[in-house]
């Protein structure tokens, strides 16, 4: 099972199981992103241990949106020892919108 995050957006959070159409999203900040995986696991009858792989959009998007994602798409992949992106035991690294001020 293929876990999807994309917290990119400034205005919700999507977390998706690849394995069915169940999608939730959240139109609040990014501390929701952790009770909305246990939501969508719950709902499909799954536990952490069921996901095989994790997908997160770096960006470019919203910083703290980005970072958080990242952060918690490459801890889950270092504690349950899978995927992120495509790679094994290699973090994601996020990428950032450019800022007004540069």
């Amino acid at each position: 099972m293929i876990l999807k995050i994309d917290s990119t957006n400034r205005e919700k959070i999507t977390v998706s199981l690849d394995d069915t159409k169940i999608i939730e999203e959240q139109k609040l900040g990014s501390q929701v992103l952790l009770p909305l995986i246990v939501k969508i696991l719950k709902k499909q009858k799954a536990t952490f241990a069921d996901i095989s792989e994790i997908k997160v959009n770096i960006g470019p998007g919203s910083f703290t949106g980005t970072r958080v994602g990242v952060a918690v798409a490459n801890a889950l992949g270092f504690a349950l020892n899978i995927p992120v992106n495509g790679k094994k035991g290699k973090i994601a690294l996020p990428k950032y919108e450019k800022s007004k001020f540069d």
